[in-house]
């Protein structure tokens, strides 16, 4: 089969192939814990459901306008200008799309040219690097440390920008380390961009499971709303990920052609879904802070139970529902280690190298699980490990 010469470029979410592989593994009577996917294990809230379910019977299951509808766009943008204590958004700068990934594959689409530079964490999601490889700009990594509490470093920022720097993604807090960027952090990234004037797509889509001081954004720094594409959505924070549901803010004339990408690929997201987002915005938020009071308990358990696991060396994460630590010690692959815990152990988790070179060393374990079965997947790695 002949395919298209840029399909060679286009890489995938491989949290997505080791499920499949654990699933294979349970279909053969495997007992597999799920630590591998980055994915709330808790129901969406009610109100939330009732919301679509009303939705559905009141007839919203028609076409609705491509960047969504315009109630829910001014909603999201009410609730970014009150957190954010900025009123630089209307319904007009905001994109409603099927999940938040479209934004970030629409946003450089509509603004990057084969050639340009794109500056984005390593480790970092892996589909970042993906979509700027398969449009043909220039990948530029920029490496997360450990020692650096899994920030980036401004300065090393800095000096990865060229003339040729046309769009830079940020992510905090961050898949799969958990880092989290500091006011000031961004307050440098923020003087950088006003002053080479490059489009920066944040991506805070874990915005809400912050456990140690608050989040802040781009969007505080005055001026940056000229500059900045803001992706966020509901997956995480309102356990929505079936519903596909996210959203970007940026500049109007941006939106406009964000949202005729759309039009030309999926149309709209589905009209019911989108009345449950108004519902999930502007209804109680108790269950939210609910869930990451769970994911707290749940953070703590994982990185004290790694930690006392002789081999690994795991940091307290401040945001997101991952753990991220070294496995340096025992001296193997990431990638030999994933395989390792999946067959030997029982437990599915996703080698640091899924998420770039410079996770090397490093494995991802998504706390988006029980208590119990946490606890157990840390006891059988503990076992497994020994064999080493």
């Amino acid at each position: 089969m002949k395919l298209a010469d840029s399909m060679s470029r286009l890489g995938t979410e491989t949290a997505f192939l080791v499920l499949a592989k654990a699933k294979a593994l349970e279909a053969k009577g495997r007992e597999i814990i799920h630590l591998e996917i980055g994915e709330p294990d808790f129901d969406t809230p009610k109100n939330i459901i009732e919301a679509a379910v009303d939705a559905v019977r009141g007839g919203y299951t028609h076409y609705n306008p491509s960047p969504g509808y315009p109630d829910l766009r001014q909603a999201i943008a009410d609730d970014i200008n009150t957190r954010r204590g900025v009123n630089y958004y209307d319904l007009e700068n905001v994109v409603v799309t099927p999940g938040a990934k479209p934004i970030m594959f629409f946003s450089l689409l509509a603004t990057v040219n084969p050639g340009d530079e794109v500056i984005y964490p390593n480790p970092g999601f892996p589909i970042y690097g993906s979509v700027i490889n398969w449009i043909g700009a220039k990948p530029v990594p920029i490496p997360l440390r450990e020692e650096n509490d899994f920030r980036m470093d401004v300065d090393e920022f800095r000096k990865l920008v060229t003339d040729k720097t046309k769009y830079v993604i940020i992510n905090s807090p961050q898949n799969p380390t958990g880092g989290v960027l500091t006011k000031e952090d961004l307050a440098a990234i923020a003087e950088i961009a006003l002053e080479k004037r490059f489009w920066v797509l944040s991506d805070e889509v874990y915005c809400n499971i912050v456990y140690e001081g608050e989040h802040h954004s781009l969007i505080e720094f005055p001026g940056m709303e000229e500059l900045l594409i803001l992706l966020d959505g509901f997956s995480k924070t309102y356990a929505m990920t079936g519903w596909r549901a996210g959203y970007g803010l940026m500049p109007k004339e941006l939106a406009k052609w964000v949202a005729q990408l759309q039009t030309n690929s999926n149309s709209c997201v589905n009209s019911f879904v989108q009345r449950a987002c108004i519902e999930a915005i502007k209804g109680p938020q108790d269950e939210v802070k609910r869930m990451v009071v769970e994911f707290k308990r749940r953070r703590d358990i994982i990185v004290d139970g790694l930690n006392e696991i002789p081999g690994f060396k795991c940091l307290r994460p401040k945001g997101s529902f991952y753990v991220f630590p070294n496995l340096q010690e025992f001296g193997i692959p990431s990638q030999k280690m994933e395989d390792f815990l999946m067959n030997e152990a029982g437990v599915a988790a996703l080698t640091g190298t899924s998420f770039g070179k410079y996770g090397e060393g490093y494995i991802r374990f998504s706390y988006a699980n029980s208590v119990e079965n946490i606890q157990i997947a840390l006891e059988k790695t503990g076992e497994a490990v020994k064999k080493l």
